[in-house]
């Protein structure tokens, strides 16, 4: 590409960040490492009256926790700052000012209560209200364009409300091109006339969206579906300031995990997976949301995960790590339907990337997970680790995997011990308490040549050996080699823990 790439992330800070909104900041990350251009966190406050304290923080630490840094922002590389709308709000006007005169937009004063009887009166006539070309002169509404100069300039001055609308043209075809979606063709006719800009003097999306864009100089505007009917104003916001247009991909919804509508923090919460990225507890009703994070998801797994809805690599491979991605990543193979959520799938990920980790890593965040494991040394707790993790998705499930090693059985489950204890089973384990005492080199290979060959010298079932002293060991016909489990907890604790079984017979 000849031009520097830039691409920014856009949020509101209205609460916390949905996997949607991270999804479509992964996807802006990896087009502008792929062509080493840039990644711009711009936060789009303008409706102050939807602000919410503490959501900017959290959006900050959500992309660094996911792995995915912004290059410019609030606090960071500010070339083209401030990043944040409020903060930029002197600069809009002009730009509203500047459509007014060249004939492209007009003030607008009809109140609320105007329009809505308008509205009314279309809808008991079986219409819809649209205020655009077919109304904004017939004299109904009260517009600069079909007051006076000097009404206008009255009303101006008393200070009345107003709003400035786009002047949307009449009978024209639009032809959009989208990356993802291919060409559009709309008909301007019907179109309604945006409000671009308010006498509180805050402008409204549209127009802060396209001029930050374009002083910002973005080259790429990758945002999610819902934007897509938004995409021929902010065209003829262009053409009308005479600017290059960036190129726009519009990227799939995020579907439920039943693959109809729009994924939420509801199906979330109905079927027990979070929807956003870290925890988050609201200010006003200082309600908790889940997050991957604190469910125990590793952020390359979010990252890989999210990196599928919507994109295909065109091959088999499923796991990525964020530098294959970058390689991998194209626009065009994105896809246009949405993409379905599917748990089990994120899941999946997560089992894969627990296998990568260093098990003293694990261990560690293992050990300050549990009171149980405090006095206890962590190279210990990563030797149990890297005997259970292979059966683990999380590390919140290690406990039960392996508690055994830590705390000794107190009771048998009572399937197993039906199952386990026979006659003859207290004479067997009494002669497994010899052996192991008498072994003087405490290996795996050395308690596992030592039993099994006395099991075969004595023609003896190995299930009637090696279930019993599973079951004395950790109080169930589970967790992994028995051998390992004793070579683990020492002689001593495996005597004593055979002992105690036989005491319960």
């Amino acid at each position: 590409m000849s031009k520097n790439v830039r691409v920014r992330f856009a949020p509101s800070p209205t609460g916390p960040l949905h996997i949607g909104g991270v999804r479509t900041a992964l996807f802006n990350y990896l087009f502008a490492k792929k062509y080493g251009g840039d990644f711009v966190l711009r936060i789009e406050d303008t409706d102050q009256n939807r602000y919410v304290e503490g959501a900017e923080d959290y959006i900050v630490a959500a992309l660094n926790w996911c792995g995915i840094p912004f290059d410019e922002g609030p606090g960071t590389n500010e070339t083209f700052g401030p990043y944040r709308q409020s903060e930029r709000k002197h600069l809009y006007k002009q730009y509203a000012d500047q459509l007014i005169s060249e004939g492209k937009a007009y003030y607008a004063f009809d109140t609320p209560e105007q329009l809505d009887a308008h509205r009314k009166d279309h809808e008991a006539k079986g219409k819809t209200f649209i205020y655009n070309w077919h109304n904004r002169e017939k004299g109904r509404l009260v517009n600069s364009l079909v007051l006076s100069g000097e009404d206008t300039k009255t009303k101006l001055d008393a200070g009345e409300p107003y709003v400035v609308r786009f002047k949307s043209p009449q009978d024209e075809t639009l032809h959009l091109k989208d990356i993802i979606r291919g060409d559009i063709s709309i008909d301007t006719n019907v179109l309604d006339d945006k409000v671009l800009f308010k006498s509180d003097g805050m402008p409204t999306y549209h127009l802060a969206n396209i001029v930050d864009d374009h002083l910002m100089e973005i080259t790429h505007v990758i945002r999610g579906e819902e934007w897509l009917p938004s995409l021929a104003l902010h065209q003829l916001l262009y053409d009308a300031f005479g600017w290059e247009t960036p190129q726009f991909a519009h990227l799939p919804l995020i579907l439920k995990p039943t693959g109809k509508g729009k994924l939420s923090k509801r199906d979330g919460d109905k079927l027990g997976f979070p929807v956003f990225p870290m925890a988050w507890t609201d200010p006003k009703t200082n309600e908790t949301s889940r997050g991957y994070k604190e469910d125990g998801y590793f952020p390359e797994a979010v990252v890989n995960f999210l990196a599928f809805l919507g994109w295909n690599p065109g091959t088999e491979q499923e796991i990525f790590s964020v530098e294959e991605l970058v390689n991998a990543f194209d626009l065009e193979r994105v896809n246009k339907a949405g993409a379905r959520f599917d748990p089990d799938k994120t899941q999946w990920f997560n089992h894969h990337y627990m296998q990568q980790q260093l098990d003293l890593d694990l261990a560690e965040q293992f050990k300050s997970s549990r009171a149980e494991l405090t006095d206890i040394d962590v190279n210990y707790i990563a030797l149990v680790v890297g005997l259970v993790k292979e059966r683990a998705t999380f590390i919140h499930e290690f406990w039960n995997l392996s508690h055994f090693f830590f705390v000794a059985p107190e009771t048998y489950d009572d399937k197993a011990s039906k199952k386990a204890l026979k006659e003859g089973t207290i004479e067997l384990m009494q002669k497994v308490i010899d052996i192991v005492s008498v072994t003087r080199e405490f290996t795996v290979q050395n308690l596992q040549s030592k039993l099994k060959g006395w099991i075969t010298e004595n023609n003896i079932g190995f299930g009637k050996v090696m279930m019993p002293l599973r079951l004395a060991l950790v109080g169930a016909l589970q967790g992994p080699d028995v051998f390992e489990i004793m070579f683990l907890i020492g002689k001593n604790e495996t005597v004593r823990r055979i002992d105690a079984l036989v005491k319960t017979m």
